[in-house]
């Protein structure tokens, strides 16, 4: 049976991670690599160099900007669907953000989940939310925020960490929600750097629909009986 961390340990264990992706973040701004992830143009380029491995650097750029909240994934997103189009584009890209929200949840479950558990106001909140009923709904509100492309997608891993949902529905709901909406960006990033304006326009009315639908189908859920 695994042994629970100590406060001391969490504590240093969060400090160490904290240190970690600080110097991990001035080491790309130091070396011009942060400027290129924020340049579709020179991303798309230096992607292109790197041939093979390009499809490897896409997944692991995805986890970087899901863990690492200042690095951002729609440039990503939006050269792979120029370079690799929309179904292996979609493929990577949802590989990179799947393994980055999961390593996200996990530092968060690891981190947090106990340090809340020994607060005596959020206990009841986390026991009552452990149950099988909230799961579903945990499970739910995870999969609809990955509807939305503009919600933050680490904000909402790193949130579901220190809640009691399990880790495979977790895994589930989220992989069902990114799938759709990485599409979306990817055929969006395919139109916008190398379409027409009219495929451009129909990738935008496309993902504003998409961002629509948890709004409507919590509509359609309170028309219930």
């Amino acid at each position: 049976m695994a042994t629970k961390l100590s406060v001391k340990q969490t504590l240093f264990l969060g400090l160490t991670l904290l240190m970690g992706l600080a110097a991990l973040y001035w080491i790309l701004m130091e070396t011009g690599a942060l400027s290129v992830l924020t340049d579709k143009q020179a991303l798309r380029e230096w992607l292109d160099r790197l041939g093979f491995w390009g499809p490897l650097a896409i997944i692991f750029m995805m986890m970087a900007a899901i863990v690492m909240s200042p690095i951002p994934s729609g440039p990503i997103a939006m050269v792979a669907g120029a370079l690799y189009g929309p179904v292996w584009g979609t493929i990577y890209v949802v590989i990179g953000a799947e393994a980055g929200a999961l390593l996200a949840f996990c530092i968060a479950r690891l981190l947090g989940y106990e340090v809340m558990q020994r607060w005596p106001r959020t206990r009841p909140i986390l026991n009552w939310l452990g149950k099988e009923r909230s799961q579903t709904g945990l499970m739910l509100i995870v999969f609809a925020s990955r509807l939305v492309p503009f919600l933050s997608f680490d904000a909402v891993s790193y949130a579901a960490g220190i809640t009691p949902l399990s880790f495979w529905r977790f895994l589930i709901a989220t992989l069902a929600g990114v799938i759709p909406t990485a599409y979306l960006i990817v055929m969006f990033g395919e139109v916008l750097i190398t379409a027409d304006s009219r495929g451009l326009t129909i990738a935008l009315i496309l993902i504003s629909g998409i961002t629509l639908l948890p709004l409507l189908a919590k509509r359609l859920w309170a028309r219930q009986p």
